[in-house]
């Protein structure tokens, strides 16, 4: 069983590899966690011993099955503890992560399970990121932004691709929240801000919020979507 530490790590690969088909360099490993590029590759090596991450220095770092396994095991403890939070303890959506990444570290099948069932086995988290089942089975919605709508173009929002409180904080006070329908009105060229409207409001959105946004994109007959 990986340790604490080990098991941050496997996270952290897996969300990289997700951005990455070329798999997670140091560096990157590095910024994920805060931590020294120099501790990154002791690491690396000591998980590329136990079978966890495949690893050659100057190329990326991918995860074995195990590891894979490993990984979402976390994923799913973490995600499964931020519903809890939310839904049964009242936190909002902003305060979660730092308690989840401790949660996340308690090692019992039976407890997270009875949490899964206790929860009605949900399928996305609080910030619309995928849960894996107990099987390790996992499925992503499609990485679709605001940025990548057209203009006249309408979707509902399906998650957050940045989870720093600040930017929470300010989706929640715009009311931008998981099932909320935007649409694109303008894209302006200068500073590629995009005016939309939500909630029967008009509004200008900066380059940086558009990007962060996950969408599921809305065909030209509102009752088709394109579902994840």
């Amino acid at each position: 069983m990986p340790s604490l530490a080990e098991e941050n790590y496997l996270k952290a690969v897996y969300k990289l590899c997700r951005k990455s088909r070329t798999g997670a360099s140091t560096n990157a490993i590095a910024d994920q966690l805060d931590s020294k590029a120099s501790s990154v590759t002791d690491m690396v090596k000591k998980l590329a011993e136990k079978k966890l991450v495949n690893y050659k220095k100057y190329q990326g770092v991918t995860l074995t099955n195990e590891g894979q396994k490993a990984a979402l095991v976390t994923l799913r403890k973490h995600r499964l503890w931020e519903v809890f939070l939310v839904e049964k303890l009242n936190f909002k959506w902003d305060q979660v992560h730092e308690m989840a990444e401790e949660l996340e570290h308690i090692n019992s099948d039976e407890l997270i399970n009875r949490l899964d069932a206790f929860l009605d086995f949900p399928k996305y988290d609080p910030h619309g990121d995928p849960i894996p089942d107990k099987n390790g089975n996992i499925q992503h919605h499609k990485d679709t932004t605001i940025a990548d709508l057209a203009v006249g173009e309408t979707g509902i929002i399906l998650g957050v691709k940045e989870h720093n409180s600040s930017f929470l904080q300010y989706l929640e006070k715009h009311n931008m929240v998981i099932g909320t329908e935007i649409k694109v009105n303008e894209k302006i060229d200068f500073d590629h801000s995009i005016e939309i409207t939500i909630n029967e409001k008009i509004m200008t959105v900066s380059n940086q919020v558009a990007v962060n946004l996950f969408i599921d994109k809305l065909k030209h007959n509102k009752d088709e979507k394109d579902f994840i």
